[in-house]
């Protein structure tokens, strides 16, 4: 059985401000005081593990020991058919064109073309959350949501690849949904309700 999260502060292991947002949205129904990696001016642990619950816990535990209390880190990715699974757990790194520096914008163009050549614009998201104690505990809960590749980039919400996919079943991208409604069935949601409910579920209301 998971462990329940009985405390009142967590840090969120992230120095992308999409991201904490994203998460910190997801939170506010449980009454958590919540701050980031970023805002605490932690250094980023380099992500050496080969999966994204690996970097998710990598993460997480780097953020406890640098605050003392329990964070939540977050590894996720964007995976292209055409390109065999690629970028995956370097999605951000790919979108580096300099060091330090990510051009999505860039970034998708390649994808786009990768795709087009191929004739496959299979595509998915995939999420996993990393939740860790000062113990040195952890739960790892994962979400993924498939869909397909469009052209050219349409919405302003959202961050990085979000523009240029079009879940299944759906007909905006996650650039185009408002929050909220990204919230509901993205691949970070998937991975935070199983989260919530093995962990939080006590907590709610």
């Amino acid at each position: 059985m998971a462990r329940k999260f009985e405390g009142s502060e967590l840090v969120i292991a992230s120095h992308n401000a999409g991201k904490v947002r994203e998460i910190g949205d997801l939170l506010k129904p449980y009454a958590i005081a919540v701050t980031s990696a970023g805002a605490l001016g932690l250094p980023e642990p380099e992500e050496t593990g080969s999966t994204f619950a690996e970097n998710a816990a990598l993460k997480a535990h780097a953020s406890v020991a640098g605050s003392g209390l329990p964070a939540l880190a977050d590894d996720s990715g964007f995976s292209v058919a055409a390109l065999n699974g690629a970028p995956g757990i370097h999605a951000a790194r790919f979108a580096e064109r300099t060091k330090g520096v990510r051009d999505y914008d860039w970034a998708m163009e390649q994808l786009h073309e990768a795709s087009r050549d191929a004739g496959d614009d299979l595509a998915w998201f995939t999420c996993a959350l990393a939740l860790a104690w000062p113990d040195g505990h952890a739960e790892i809960f994962e979400g993924r949501v498939a869909g397909k590749l469009v052209w050219p980039p349409r919405g302003g919400h959202g961050f990085g690849y979000d523009p240029m996919f079009v879940p299944e079943g759906y007909d905006e991208t996650f650039g185009e949904m408002v929050p909220d409604a990204k919230h509901e069935m993205s691949h970070r949601a998937i991975a935070f309700r199983d989260m919530i409910a093995a962990c939080f579920n006590d907590t709610d209301g």
